[in-house]
Parts: structure tokens; sequence; C-alpha cells
């Protein structure tokens, strides 16, 4: 009789180990999948506002954390001994730099995403003349850009948490020459990679 129970004793602890085993396991991979969907997102890009250097149907890898933003003000409140100014940077990293490919949620219509390519920064004054876009009164030289194309746009001047975005195709895309800029807000993060079709994975310049 305490032979048996012995045995029920141990397949006990053996079938709890386990559980205990599978239970961790799942927690790990909850954890991951978090970490995973916090860190990057995937995007399918949609027509060809950005041709030649995104096509229509290719799938995107975007990096969520590469503009993370939180308040650092408040954060401090929190850990004891962590001071910061009223002036310090809440991005982290850092702010999306011209001619970096962003992947953000359309201004008017928030449940849409959209990508484009950063052309002007807060505080910028965008105009342009002919097709050609002087920032600051510069014109850039823009490589990436899918031929000529002739629109013309009086002179504004980007606001604090504003970014002035522009399809590679100028000629065939909805960008902020006709809805304006993109708040800072609606910036999901910077396109990393295309790994869709395999015969084009790689790096957009």
């Amino acid at each position: 009789m305490a032979g048996e129970i012995y045995h029920i004793i141990g397949l006990w602890r053996g079938m709890s180990a386990v559980v205990r085993e599978i239970l961790e396991a799942l927690a790990l991979a909850i954890v991951v999948f978090i970490l995973i969907q916090a860190s990057a997102q995937n995007f399918r890009v949609e027509g060809s506002s950005m041709a030649p250097t995104l096509e229509g149907q290719q799938y995107l890898l975007v990096n969520k954390l590469a503009y993370f933003n939180f308040d650092v003000e408040r954060f401090s409140r929190i850990i004891p001994f962590w001071k910061v100014d009223k002036s310090s940077e809440s991005r982290p990293f850092r702010s999306p730099r011209f001619g970096e490919i962003i992947v953000f949620r359309f201004p008017g219509e928030p449940k849409r995403d959209f990508v484009k390519r950063v052309i002007g920064l807060p505080g910028d004054r965008i105009e342009i003349v002919d097709g050609r876009v002087a920032i600051n009164g510069a014109v850039y030289s823009e490589p990436y850009v899918n031929g000529p194309f002739s629109t013309n746009m009086a002179s504004i001047t980007m606001k604090e948490g504003e970014y002035f975005v522009m399809g590679d195709n100028r000629a065939h895309s909805n960008d902020s020459r006709s809805w304006g800029p993109v708040p800072e807000k609606n910036v999901v993060g910077k396109v990393w990679l295309v790994y869709w079709p395999f015969s084009e994975v790689g790096v957009p310049r």
C-alpha cells in the first residue's frame, strides 16, 4: 500500500514538473511575442508611390524602436536620483532624419498606414518650384526620385513635432503636398528591410 502511495506521489511530481515546464515555455513565448510586437512591425507596400525604391506588394520590416518615444521627465519622477530638465529629448534613440523612409499613421485616417520618405524636419521651410525641392532656401540632390516632375508648392514651415513626407514617385504620390505634415505622434517606425519577395530582400537605400 505504501509503495503504491509513493508511486502515485512520484507520478504526480513528474506530471507537475512537466506542467511547470510547459507553463514556463508558454510564458517565455508570450514575452518574446510581446517584445517582437513592440519592436517591429511588418508592412505591405500598396501602389507605386515609392517606386523605384519600393514596389507594390513588397513586404517590409519596420523598426518601431528607431524612434521610440517616452516622457523622460515623467519617468524621472519614478526613479530616484534621476534628474532631467524639461528640454530633455523624449526619444532615447533619435528622431527621424532627412531622407529616411518611414511608416506612419495617415493623419486623415489613423487606421491606415502609409510609407513615405522624410523631406522636411521640424522647423524646416519647404518650397517646391518646377519640381525642385528647396529646404530652407537650399536645393537638395534627390537621386532616389523617379523621373522629373513639375509640381509647384508655396513655402510652408514645419512646426515643432511635424514632418514633411513625399513619395519617391513624385508624379504619382499622395503625400504632404496634398494633406500637409505628419505629426510626430503618428510615426510608427523606420523602414528597415524588404523581406519579400525573396529575390528582392535587402535594405532600401
